[in-house]
């Protein structure tokens, strides 16, 4: 049996979970997860199916549930659960989330293709070979970072990329690239954001003797850290904590909060609704 998954979105209407179960069993389907969810701000649906059928046909099963929901007019994706989806991380001289990227595909606990790591440094080039993914070192500078993120484009084109994932890569993305990539880019960063900004955060956190530290994943927009937000976590602290407490616990819920959103995306869980996500959550 083959497993396929399929998501939709549109304007919530009468009929769209019946004309989608009605041309899985015209395949020979048989459902084996649903979620579905309406924003009741937008009224647009969001739906998840992941059904098997024996037709190993995604052109054919494709075009059955394509047509049978046209009335609808929805984004509509599918493909097999075997056919992972491609990543290319992004990375500066911090390799924490990096590394736990790599251990978790490497674990089968991370259903994705990394499939290149860039980084403006050279730093974590020992670890993308130790784990077999192509390192591309590209400096940015200010005279630079336009032909810099044109590599990036060029990239992410060749090696069919699905998404990006910024693992503590310390350069902010143009306008421009942030529009290319829309939907398609994760990030991860510290909660105190906008709060603490600049260098040493869990410094000035610790200064301030906050009682939780924490880490955000979210889509990355032209507009700094205010992306749609995918995952957050956070870890109480007490005022015996050092600031090297602080950095290292920080490290730990940055890595597993971006896992765990990257994991969401690989598995297409994720579904854009305006300046919100909605997660079909396992």
């Amino acid at each position: 049996m083959t497993v396929y998954v399929v998501t939709l979105q549109c304007h919530d209407r009468p009929g769209i979970v019946l004309a989608t179960s009605t041309a899985i069993v015209s395949v020979g389907g048989n459902i084996l997860e649903n979620d579905q969810f309406t924003d009741p701000v937008t009224s647009q649906f969001c739906m998840r199916t992941r059904f098997e059928t024996d037709s190993n046909d995604l052109d054919g099963v494709r075009d059955i549930i394509v047509v049978a929901l046209a009335l609808f007019e929805p984004e509509v994706s599918i493909r097999r659960e075997e056919t992972r989806r491609r990543a290319l991380v992004m990375v500066s001289q911090h390799d924490h989330c990096l590394a736990e990227l790599l251990y978790r595909r490497d674990s089968g606990d991370l259903p994705l293709d990394i499939v290149a790591i860039v980084s403006n440094h050279a730093n974590c080039a020992g670890l993308a070979a130790r784990h077999a993914v192509p390192y591309y070192e590209i400096p940015v500078t200010p005279s630079t970072k336009t032909s810099a993120e044109n590599e990036v484009r060029e990239l992410v084109t060749l090696l069919h990329v699905d998404f990006v994932i910024l693992a503590r890569y310390m350069q902010v993305l143009s306008e421009s690239l942030c529009a290319d990539l829309a939907g398609r880019a994760v990030n991860i960063h510290h909660s105190f954001l906008p709060g603490f900004k600049g260098a040493r955060p869990y410094h000035q956190a610790y200064e301030r003797g906050v009682k939780l530290i924490g880490a955000t994943a979210h889509f990355v927009t032209a507009e700094l850290d205010e992306g749609p937000i995918i995952e957050q976590d956070v870890v109480r602290v007490t005022h015996a904590r050092a600031p090297e407490d602080l950095v290292s616990l920080g490290r730990d819920v940055e890595r597993n909060v971006l896992a765990r959103a990257v994991r969401l995306l690989a598995e297409d869980r994720v579904a854009l609704v305006g300046q919100r996500t909605v997660v079909f959550s396992q």
